[in-house]
Protein backbone atom coordinates (compact mmCIF):
# COMPACT_ATOMS: atom_id res chain seq x y z
CA UNK A 1 0.00 0.00 0.00
CA UNK A 2 3.07 2.39 1.25
CA UNK A 3 4.60 1.86 -2.37
CA UNK A 4 1.35 2.14 -4.41
CA UNK A 5 0.79 5.43 -2.88
CA UNK A 6 4.00 6.69 -2.92
CA UNK A 7 4.11 5.58 -6.95
CA UNK A 8 0.83 7.61 -7.10
CA UNK A 9 1.78 10.53 -5.59
CA UNK A 10 4.72 10.71 -7.91
CA UNK A 11 3.25 10.73 -11.16
CA UNK A 12 3.85 7.09 -11.75
CA UNK A 13 -0.16 5.82 -12.39
CA UNK A 14 -2.31 7.93 -13.65
CA UNK A 15 -5.90 9.12 -11.63
CA UNK A 16 -7.60 6.44 -13.59
CA UNK A 17 -6.00 3.31 -12.78
CA UNK A 18 -6.43 3.68 -9.17
CA UNK A 19 -9.96 4.34 -9.34
CA UNK A 20 -10.34 1.34 -11.68
CA UNK A 21 -8.17 -0.38 -8.72
CA UNK A 22 -10.60 0.88 -6.25
CA UNK A 23 -13.92 -0.19 -7.84
CA UNK A 24 -12.62 -3.57 -8.66
CA UNK A 25 -10.94 -3.93 -4.91
CA UNK A 26 -14.26 -2.77 -3.29
CA UNK A 27 -16.15 -5.77 -5.21
CA UNK A 28 -13.70 -8.11 -3.48
CA UNK A 29 -14.88 -6.13 -0.37
CA UNK A 30 -11.16 -5.20 0.15
CA UNK A 31 -11.36 -1.44 -0.54
CA UNK A 32 -8.12 -0.33 1.23
CA UNK A 33 -6.21 -2.10 -0.88
CA UNK A 34 -6.29 0.01 -3.46
CA UNK A 35 -2.55 1.45 -3.81
CA UNK A 36 -1.56 -2.55 -3.09
CA UNK A 37 -2.60 -3.29 -6.16
CA UNK A 38 -0.56 -1.45 -8.21
CA UNK A 39 2.20 -3.86 -7.09
CA UNK A 40 0.14 -7.09 -6.55
CA UNK A 41 -1.11 -8.40 -9.95
CA UNK A 42 -1.48 -11.78 -9.18
CA UNK A 43 -5.05 -12.92 -8.84
CA UNK A 44 -3.82 -14.72 -5.54
CA UNK A 45 -2.21 -11.43 -4.19
CA UNK A 46 -5.50 -9.69 -4.77
CA UNK A 47 -7.64 -12.42 -2.99
CA UNK A 48 -5.40 -12.85 -0.38
CA UNK A 49 -4.44 -9.56 0.48
CA UNK A 50 -0.77 -9.75 0.54
CA UNK A 51 1.97 -9.25 -2.03
CA UNK A 52 3.68 -12.59 -3.28
CA UNK A 53 6.01 -12.25 -5.68
CA UNK A 54 8.25 -9.06 -6.57
CA UNK A 55 7.29 -5.99 -8.32
CA UNK A 56 8.97 -3.44 -10.51
CA UNK A 57 7.93 0.20 -10.93
CA UNK A 58 10.09 3.36 -11.49
CA UNK A 59 8.94 6.55 -10.55
CA UNK A 60 10.97 10.33 -10.49
CA UNK A 61 11.73 12.10 -6.99
CA UNK A 62 13.49 16.28 -7.45
CA UNK A 63 16.87 13.99 -7.76
CA UNK A 64 16.36 10.56 -8.86
CA UNK A 65 15.09 8.09 -10.95
CA UNK A 66 14.14 5.58 -8.61
CA UNK A 67 13.32 2.26 -9.68
CA UNK A 68 10.84 0.66 -6.47
CA UNK A 69 11.31 -3.37 -5.97
CA UNK A 70 8.64 -3.99 -3.58
CA UNK A 71 9.30 -7.83 -1.76
CA UNK A 72 6.80 -9.72 0.10
CA UNK A 73 6.46 -9.39 3.53
CA UNK A 74 4.92 -12.65 4.14
CA UNK A 75 6.95 -15.37 5.91
CA UNK A 76 5.35 -17.53 3.09
CA UNK A 77 7.67 -16.18 0.51
CA UNK A 78 10.73 -15.11 1.87
CA UNK A 79 12.83 -16.69 -1.27
CA UNK A 80 11.19 -14.45 -3.56
CA UNK A 81 11.72 -11.72 -1.08
CA UNK A 82 15.56 -12.36 -1.16
CA UNK A 83 15.33 -11.84 -4.63
CA UNK A 84 14.02 -8.31 -4.99
CA UNK A 85 16.30 -7.04 -1.93
CA UNK A 86 19.38 -8.32 -3.72
CA UNK A 87 19.32 -6.05 -5.94
CA UNK A 88 18.75 -3.05 -4.15
CA UNK A 89 20.90 -0.15 -3.49
CA UNK A 90 19.16 0.61 -0.50
CA UNK A 91 16.12 -0.93 1.93
CA UNK A 92 12.98 0.84 2.83
CA UNK A 93 12.12 -1.36 5.99
CA UNK A 94 8.43 -0.93 6.12
CA UNK A 95 7.56 -1.36 10.18
CA UNK A 96 3.90 -1.49 11.35
CA UNK A 97 3.29 0.95 14.19
CA UNK A 98 0.00 -0.42 15.21
CA UNK A 99 -0.99 -2.27 18.78
CA UNK A 100 0.41 -5.84 18.53
CA UNK A 101 1.55 -5.38 14.93
CA UNK A 102 5.24 -4.16 15.71
CA UNK A 103 6.13 -6.30 18.20
CA UNK A 104 5.08 -9.28 16.33
CA UNK A 105 7.28 -8.37 13.49
CA UNK A 106 10.25 -7.40 16.29
CA UNK A 107 9.90 -10.90 18.41
CA UNK A 108 12.50 -13.34 17.86
CA UNK A 109 10.84 -14.99 15.15
CA UNK A 110 9.70 -11.79 13.34
CA UNK A 111 9.59 -10.58 9.78
CA UNK A 112 10.96 -7.02 10.39
CA UNK A 113 13.81 -8.90 11.99
CA UNK A 114 14.82 -11.00 9.60
CA UNK A 115 14.42 -8.57 6.69
CA UNK A 116 16.74 -6.23 7.99
CA UNK A 117 19.00 -9.10 8.73
CA UNK A 118 18.63 -10.33 5.28
CA UNK A 119 18.68 -6.92 3.57
CA UNK A 120 21.94 -6.40 5.86
CA UNK A 121 23.45 -9.74 4.52
CA UNK A 122 22.80 -9.42 0.92
CA UNK A 123 25.13 -6.03 1.14
CA UNK A 124 22.06 -3.78 1.12
CA UNK A 125 24.05 -1.08 3.29
CA UNK A 126 22.34 1.83 3.48
CA UNK A 127 18.58 1.63 5.21
CA UNK A 128 15.64 3.68 5.61
CA UNK A 129 12.61 2.95 8.65
CA UNK A 130 9.31 4.38 7.89
CA UNK A 131 6.97 3.68 10.36
CA UNK A 132 3.90 3.30 8.84
CA UNK A 133 -0.30 2.86 10.45
CA UNK A 134 0.67 6.18 12.80
CA UNK A 135 -2.73 6.99 12.25
CA UNK A 136 -3.89 3.77 14.20
CA UNK A 137 -1.84 4.43 16.86
CA UNK A 138 -3.70 7.89 16.76
CA UNK A 139 -0.13 10.05 15.63
CA UNK A 140 1.60 8.96 19.71
CA UNK A 141 4.60 10.71 19.98
CA UNK A 142 5.48 7.73 22.51
CA UNK A 143 4.67 5.20 20.38
CA UNK A 144 6.74 6.22 17.90
CA UNK A 145 10.03 7.05 19.82
CA UNK A 146 9.36 3.85 21.54
CA UNK A 147 9.54 1.85 18.13
CA UNK A 148 12.93 3.92 17.21
CA UNK A 149 14.18 3.15 19.89
CA UNK A 150 13.40 -0.80 19.66
CA UNK A 151 14.13 -0.80 16.34
CA UNK A 152 17.52 0.98 16.48
CA UNK A 153 18.64 -1.88 19.11
CA UNK A 154 17.61 -4.69 16.43
CA UNK A 155 19.20 -2.94 13.60
CA UNK A 156 22.51 -2.35 15.37
CA UNK A 157 22.70 -5.89 16.36
CA UNK A 158 22.07 -7.08 12.11
CA UNK A 159 24.83 -4.49 11.58
CA UNK A 160 23.37 -1.05 10.65
CA UNK A 161 24.54 1.86 12.26
CA UNK A 162 21.44 4.12 13.41
CA UNK A 163 22.58 7.35 13.35
CA UNK A 164 22.67 6.35 9.26
CA UNK A 165 19.33 5.63 9.27
CA UNK A 166 16.20 8.03 8.85
CA UNK A 167 13.31 6.77 10.87
CA UNK A 168 9.58 8.22 9.27
CA UNK A 169 6.46 8.15 10.71
CA UNK A 170 4.17 7.50 7.92
CA UNK A 171 0.33 6.64 6.86
CA UNK A 172 0.56 4.50 3.51
CA UNK A 173 -2.98 4.73 3.24
CA UNK A 174 -3.72 8.32 4.37
CA UNK A 175 -0.05 9.71 2.48
CA UNK A 176 0.98 11.50 5.67
CA UNK A 177 4.53 12.34 5.42
CA UNK A 178 5.52 10.80 2.10
CA UNK A 179 5.59 13.96 0.17
CA UNK A 180 4.37 16.77 1.87
CA UNK A 181 4.93 16.78 5.76
CA UNK A 182 1.88 15.91 8.04
CA UNK A 183 -0.09 18.22 10.32
CA UNK A 184 -1.44 15.52 12.09
CA UNK A 185 2.37 15.41 14.08
CA UNK A 186 2.90 18.88 14.72
CA UNK A 187 5.63 16.76 17.07
CA UNK A 188 7.50 15.52 14.49
CA UNK A 189 10.58 18.04 13.75
CA UNK A 190 12.11 15.35 11.03
CA UNK A 191 14.42 13.14 10.17
CA UNK A 192 18.48 13.05 10.99
CA UNK A 193 20.83 10.66 9.42
CA UNK A 194 24.82 11.57 9.59
CA UNK A 195 27.15 9.54 6.87
CA UNK A 196 30.64 10.10 6.03
CA UNK A 197 29.20 12.73 3.15
CA UNK A 198 27.76 14.84 5.89
CA UNK A 199 24.94 15.34 7.78
CA UNK A 200 21.32 15.41 6.22
CA UNK A 201 17.68 16.30 7.31
CA UNK A 202 14.26 15.82 6.04
CA UNK A 203 10.63 15.24 7.41
CA UNK A 204 9.44 13.19 4.92
CA UNK A 205 10.05 9.81 2.82
CA UNK A 206 10.59 11.29 -0.41
CA UNK A 207 13.00 13.51 1.35
CA UNK A 208 14.72 10.08 2.58
CA UNK A 209 14.77 8.37 -0.85
CA UNK A 210 16.73 11.78 -2.05
CA UNK A 211 19.01 11.30 0.63
CA UNK A 212 20.21 7.97 -0.53
CA UNK A 213 23.78 8.05 -2.06
CA UNK A 214 24.23 6.09 -4.78
CA UNK A 215 26.79 3.09 -4.57
CA UNK A 216 29.86 3.85 -6.78
CA UNK A 217 29.50 1.24 -9.70
CA UNK A 218 32.72 -1.00 -10.42
CA UNK A 219 32.20 -0.19 -14.18
CA UNK A 220 35.69 -0.49 -15.12
CA UNK A 221 35.60 -4.25 -14.01
CA UNK A 222 34.72 -6.92 -16.13
CA UNK A 223 30.89 -7.42 -16.49
CA UNK A 224 28.97 -9.45 -14.12
CA UNK A 225 25.15 -9.82 -14.82
CA UNK A 226 23.09 -10.84 -12.53
CA UNK A 227 19.77 -13.57 -13.43
CA UNK A 228 16.87 -14.16 -12.46
CA UNK A 229 13.47 -16.22 -13.37
CA UNK A 230 15.48 -19.02 -15.75
CA UNK A 231 12.87 -20.81 -17.44
CA UNK A 232 13.80 -24.04 -19.49
CA UNK A 233 11.65 -24.45 -22.56
CA UNK A 234 11.41 -28.22 -23.46
CA UNK A 235 11.22 -29.66 -26.69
Amino acid sequence: TTTGHLIYKCGGIDKRTIEKFEKEAAELGKGSFKYAWVLDKLKAERERGITIDIALWKFETPKYYVTVIDAPGHRDFIKNMITGTSQADCAILIIAGGVGEFEAGISKDGQTREHALLAFTLGVKQLIVAINKMDSVKWSEDRFNEIVKETSNFIKKVGYNPKTVAFVPISGWNGDNMIEPSTNCPWYKGWQKETKAGVFKGKTLLEAIDAIEPPVRPSDKPLRLPLQDVYKIGG
